[in-house]
């Protein structure tokens, strides 16, 4: 079985009405061009001021989630809602979720970040999500029909052990929506999707943000698509677009079956 699968690039600003017409755009776009699986980025429906986020925060059946079942359902479509700030009755940090539907509308999956991103570089970057954001402790991965799907999001990255265990888990693609800052990502972002791919024989679809933001820095982009030998498919240029490459669950089994790393790994 081959299918077509896209990675949204969008620069989310601190306008969700405009966030969420461009997304239901580049959706449409990616739909038209014969995706299957479609993945926004991370925090895709609203980015902005920190003393803001409570009021822009969401729950899984609130305005940005119902639109995204409407949307797979319509198009017929698996989409991968990247993440959202969702609200936590009683708390006052919120999660960073990420939310997988099927063709139908229905909610298939629903995927609370584990690892939150704390970093301090004098002059060049501050970002301290756990001041805002609570960890999720959840693996998640989906059961669908176009084989099952692992869920995570952005720093999550830097953690192999949580991919080894979606692999375990029956992961055959695995989901990485993003917003990766720029130094980071120049350095790391390929070298690390490849290495999730490789070393898990897996697709790797992973959409991310692009260009400057509302906080003061800029996000990397180069939104990718590789394949379970650790090829790059498809990569984002600098601008907000999406980016299709086919997904062919044979050669991900010829994969395995050539090189049987996953069933020769020794700790589970």
């Amino acid at each position: 079985m081959t299918f077509l699968a896209a990675a949204i690039q969008i620069t989310t600003s601190s306008d969700k009405a405009a966030n969420l017409e461009r997304a239901e755009r580049m959706v449409r776009l990616a739909a038209a061009r014969g995706a299957h699986l479609i993945g926004l980025p991370e925090m895709f429906n609203w980015r902005g001021k920190r003393a803001e986020e409570p009021a822009a925060a969401e729950r899984l059946d609130g305005p940005t989630l119902t639109l995204m079942a409407r949307l797979a359902r319509e198009l017929e479509i698996h989409l991968l809602a990247g993440s959202i700030a969702e609200h936590v009755e009683g708390e006052s940090r919120r999660y960073n979720t990420s939310v997988l539907f099927g063709p139908d509308g229905a909610r298939l999956a629903v995927y609370r970040k584990i690892h939150l991103f704390d970093i301090d570089l004098p002059g060049r970057v501050t970002v301290k999500e756990s001041e805002v954001k609570l960890p999720g402790a959840e693996v998640v991965t989906a059961a669908t029909a176009l084989g099952t799907v692992g869920l995570s999001v952005c720093y999550d990255l830097r953690f192999p052990e949580l991919y080894r265990r979606l692999a375990f888990a029956g992961a055959v693609v695995l989901m990485i929506p993003s917003a990766f800052t720029f130094p980071t990502g120049e350095a790391h972002w390929e070298v690390l999707i490849r290495a999730r791919a490789i070393e898990n024989q897996s697709y790797v679809v992973a959409p991310a943000q692009f260009g400057a933001n509302v906080h003061g820095f800029s996000d990397y982009g180069n939104s990718m698509i590789v394949d379970p030998w650790g090829r790059v498919l498809a990569r984002a240029a600098d601008q907000e677009g999406v980016v299709v490459a086919p997904l062919d669950m044979d050669y991900l089994k010829r994969v395995r079956r050539e090189l049987p790393a996953l069933a020769h790994a020794r700790l589970r």
